[in-house]
């Protein structure tokens, strides 16, 4: 089935699910490391990854940015 679907949709599928789920996986990694043998230079770098990652997902799983018009506090949405 994979091979049905375009390539540019394949792409957004990696980045908007995928990617997400690999920084969740590295940040929990990380905090495991850290949590059992403190701060190392193995759990900053996979911390490091979940965080450039988070800046690089888009689509569903994304974190939302203080700026995204899609976000629930839009100052320019009235208040009910």
């Amino acid at each position: 089935m994979w091979a049905f679907l375009s390539a540019r949709l394949r792409w957004w599928l990696i980045l908007a699910v995928g990617a997400p789920l690999l920084a969740w996986a590295l940040g929990r990694l990380g905090d495991l490391l850290e949590s059992r043998y403190g701060p190392t230079t193995w759990s900053r770098v996979l911390r490091a990854g979940r965080d450039w990652l988070r800046q690089r997902s888009r689509g569903p799983l994304a974190r939302r940015r203080p700026g995204d018009p899609t976000g629930v506090r839009d100052a320019g949405a009235p208040a009910r």
